[in-house]
C-alpha cells in the first residue's frame, strides 16, 4: 500500500469499516468521531492512531476538527430502515444527516462519502433525500449519487446501500463510479474453515472472552421471533450471503443447515429431524462476510454489541472499492 498523503476525517466511524478500506487504499484517517460507548474499545484498539472523539457529533463543532482533504461516514441508517419503523428525516437519528452537512459547509474539503440505506430511496422519504440531495450541492458539491450492491464488489454478501461521493465544485473532478467484478464470491470460500470450531455464546448471551479457539467464533443463542422464522434465512455454500445486519437475534443461519421448509403462507419452520443444525452465524464469521480481516478483534461483553457494530459498518472491500476511485478521480484531476 502507498499513502496518497490524503488526509480524512470519519465521522460516525462506528467498528471502522469504512475507515479501514479507505486506510488500504492510502488514505490517512486523521481524525475519527463515534457516540455509541459500547463500540470504542474496539475502535481505539484497532486503530490506536487514530484520535476518537466520543463526543456526539452535534456537540462537536467543527472548529475542533482539524483540516483535511476527505470527510467519510455513514449517518445512522435506523431511522430510514424498514427495521428502523421507518421513521426517515423526522427522527433524531434521521436529523444527523444535517450534522454530516453542517461539518461539510464548514471545513469544505476536496471530497466527500456517505453511505446510507436503500431505504431512503422509499417513496415516503423523496422530500427529505431531495432536500439531502440540495443541501450538499448548495454546500458546494457535485453530487454522484447510486444504488449499490457490495456484492458486485468483492462482498460475499447481498447489501444494497446508497452512496454519495461529492467532490467541491471548484475541482472540476470526473468521476464515475467504480466498475463490478467479473465473479460472486461463495460462502464456502469466506467461512468453510470456522464450520467445526464456532462455540454458542454464554448464559444471557455474555461472551465465551477467551474461550474461543477463533478470536470472535461465538454465536448468540436463544429463540428465534415469528418474523424470522416468516422466510428462509439460510444461504447455501455455493451462494452468498443474507445482509449481514445490526442485530444478532436477526443474523443468517449458517449453511450447514437444509433451506427451511414452508409450513403455510409466511410461516417457514426447520427441517424434521435436523434442527440441531441452524445456528446463527457466528461473529467472527459475520465479520468476515463483512471482509474484516481475522486479526480486527471485536471487544464486547454481550455478543448483541458485537453483531449490532459488525452489521453497521461498511465492508471493507467495498469501502476500498469506493476509495480507489476516488483516488483515481483525483489523481486525474491532478
Amino acid at each position: 500500500m502507498t499513502k496518497n498523503n490524503l488526509k480524512v476525517v470519519s465521522l460516525f466511524a462506528g467498528a471502522g469499516g469504512l475507515d479501514l478500506g479507505f486506510k488500504n487504499s492510502g488514505f490517512d484517517i486523521v481524525w475519527a468521531n463515534e457516540y455509541d460507548k459500547e463500540i470504542w474499545e474496539t475502535f481505539e484498539k484497532n486503530n490506536p492512531t487514530i484520535p476518537l472523539d466520543r463526543r456526539s457529533i452535534a456537540d462537536v463543532p467543527s472548529s475542533d476538527i482539524p483540516e483535511c482533504d476527505g470527510i467519510i461516514g455513514g449517518p445512522p441508517c435506523q431511522s430510514w430502515s424498514a427495521a428502523g419503523m421507518k421513521r426517515g428525516i423526522n427522527d433524531s437519528k434521521g436529523k444527523l444527516f444535517f450534522e454530516f452537512i453542517r461539518v461539510l459547509e464548514d471545513k469544505k474539503p476536496k471530497f466527500f462519502l456517505a453511505e446510507n440505506v436503500a431505504g431512503m430511496l422509499a417513496e415516503r422519504h423523496r422530500p427529505a433525500l431531495q432536500a439531502i440531495k440540495e443541501l450538499l450541492s448548495n454546500a458546494g458539491y457535485d453530487l454522484h449519487f447510486k444504488l449499490l450492491n457490495a456484492a458486485d464488489f468483492d462482498v460475499p454478501q447481498d447489501r444494497k446501500r446508497i452512496i454519495f461521493i461529492g467532490f467541491r465544485k471548484d475541482l472540476n473532478v470526473d468521476f464515475s463510479f467504480p466498475e463490478k467484478s467479473d465473479s460472486t464470491i461463495p460462502l464456502k470460500e469466506v467461512i468453510w474453515d470456522l464450520k467445526d470450531s464456532a462455540v454458542p455464546a454464554k448464559e444471557k448471551n455474555y461472551t465465551n472472552n477467551g474461550g474461543c479457539s477463533v478470536p470472535n467464533h461465538e454465536y448468540m443463542i436463544g429463540g428465534f421471533s415469528s418474523m424470522f422464522m416468516s422466510r428462509n434465512r439460510v444461504r447455501a455454500w455455493d451462494e452468498q450471503s443474507f445482509t449481514i445486519q445490526a442485530g444478532g437475534r436477526h443474523a443468517p443461519l449458517h449453511p450447514q443447515a437444509p433451506p427451511m421448509e414452508p409450513v403455510k403462507k409466511d410461516v417457514k419452520q426447520f427441517v424434521p429431524g435436523k434442527e440441531h443444525l441452524y445456528r446463527r452465524l457466528s461473529v467472527r464469521e459475520c465479520a468476515r462476510i463483512q471482509t474484516f480481516p481475522d486479526d480486527y478483534i471485536f471487544h464486547y461483553s454481550k455478543l448483541a454489541a458485537a453483531y449490532k457494530m459488525i452489521g453497521n459498518a461498511v465492508p471493507v472491500r467495498f469501502a476500498q472499492a469506493l476509495a480507489g476511485k476516488i483516488e483515481e478521480s483525483l489523481n486525474k484531476r491532478a
